[in-house]
């Protein structure tokens, strides 16, 4: 087992090449699509699927003088020649490149060794990011069986995920996040057995999320800023993820004591602006692992339990903007020295109050202040905390609380 591992992270450093690439195009700014055009690929897609193309590539020609070194390969022929038939406008012309037999030549695409089989070289990642690329993901991409990391954020993708997608059972990365995906949420990610990190970040998914994604083994979920509704399963404890980002949905009901049950593994939960409407779990004292804590803009009603002073590693407290009550529990005086609480309160002997926690936070006033985001090490690829930062900004655009000192 150990071995495999270390085989599919040799599968993986090729990220660091697709990473360098996304930054030289990280300062391109999308003109955005508007509903009409967004509407019009959508359209596009559910033709395609009623030509009953699915996913053999039968609307791609492959020219028989082409040289393939593998079937792997010919098979990411056929499906990148098919997503560039998908494909709408691509302003910066990466997929101009892509012609030919030689994959991996192609702008965005990158090649490693198969890790079952080294003498086999076969596509394992694709990074568009920042590319402004609009159009839709067709049935073919099923076709890339080989792949460990799929990243597209910040484009203009319309439409739904293909259900072909299940096929590709190496994929450790999926990133789609900043996009017009829309629709119910992807099924199909729960079908993917070596799947880690999911972001689905900032689209137009909306309905229910399955409890069934808490079940799986991620090291990381972003769902924030979509269309969600549901209530927070008892089942999250389940989950082993490292950091976890549901903000910015419309989520309510409560927030289970189940999540005492991650303190093994979580780093990061950010649940802001879900309208949650519970008080707040006393098992949260059991995350000893945990370094930020955001459930800022909801509806948690009560007191601050005393075993929020468990959570030893805590470096980032937000529990503002909710009808919290009663006096700070004094445990809170355990939390770290650099931790930094933003507290909203009725506190029982005086008026409501924004409370700093500990001066070394240096916040300058409530309408400006800020999170920043955690440091995160050891990862082959892009650090989640870069991810994390468009979840943080403007978190606190007002305030209505006034401002003073907590002494511990």
């Amino acid at each position: 087992m150990k071995s495999g591992t270390q085989l599919l992270l040799i599968h993986l450093l090729i990220l660091a090449v697709a990473t360098a690439v996304a930054g030289a195009r990280a300062g391109f700014a999308s003109r955005g699509l508007s509903d009409a055009e967004a509407g019009y690929i959508r359209h596009r897609q559910l033709l395609y699927y009623r030509d009953e193309f699915g996913d053999r590539g039968e609307k791609v020609d492959v020219d028989p003088s082409l040289f393939f070194p593998n079937s792997h390969l010919r098979n990411a022929y056929i499906a990148l020649q098919a997503w560039k038939q998908a494909i709408i406008s691509d302003p910066l012309n990466l997929t101009g490149t892509w012609v030919g037999s030689n994959v991996c030549k192609y702008k965005g695409v990158f090649c490693a060794p198969l890790p079952s089989n080294h003498s086999l070289i076969v596509v394992a990642s694709i990074d568009l990011n920042h590319a402004d690329i609009a159009g839709y993901l067709p049935e073919e991409l099923g076709l890339l069986t080989d792949l460990a990391v799929f990243h597209i954020n910040s484009n203009r993708f319309c439409g739904t995920i293909p259900h072909r997608f299940d096929r590709l059972r190496l994929l450790f990365e999926l990133d789609l996040s900043n996009n017009r995906f829309a629709g119910k949420f992807p099924d199909v990610v729960l079908r993917l057995p070596s799947l880690k990190y999911l972001d689905l970040r900032f689209n137009e998914f909306e309905g229910t999320v399955p409890s069934e994604l808490f079940d799986k083994d991620l090291d990381a979920i972003f769902i924030n800023s979509n269309r969600f509704r549901f209530d927070i399963p008892n089942n999250i404890g389940n989950s082993p993820v490292s950091v976890i980002v549901l903000a910015n949905n419309r989520f309510g009901g409560c927030l289970p004591a189940s999540i005492g049950n991650m303190s093994k593994t979580l780093n990061e939960i950010i649940l802001m602006n879900n309208g949650l409407r519970s008080c707040f779990p006393k098992e949260i004292g059991l995350l000893k692992k945990l370094t930020v804590l955001d459930v800022s803009f909801n509806q948690l009603i009560g007191p601050l339990p005393n075993e929020i002073g468990g959570m030893r590693s805590l470096e980032q407290l937000d529990v503002a903007h909710n009808l919290l009550s009663g006096q700070i529990p004094a445990s809170i005086c355990n939390l770290p020295q650099n931790a930094c609480a933003m507290l909203c309160v009725r506190a029982s002997s005086r008026p409501l109050q924004f409370v700093q926690l500990c001066t070394v936070c240096s916040i300058p006033s409530p309408a400006t202040a800020s999170i920043p985001a955690a440091t995160f090490t050891d990862r082959l690829t892009t650090t989640f905390a870069a991810r994390l930062t468009a979840t943080y900004s403007s978190i606190i655009a007002s305030n209505t609380c006034s401002f003073s000192t907590f002494s511990c």
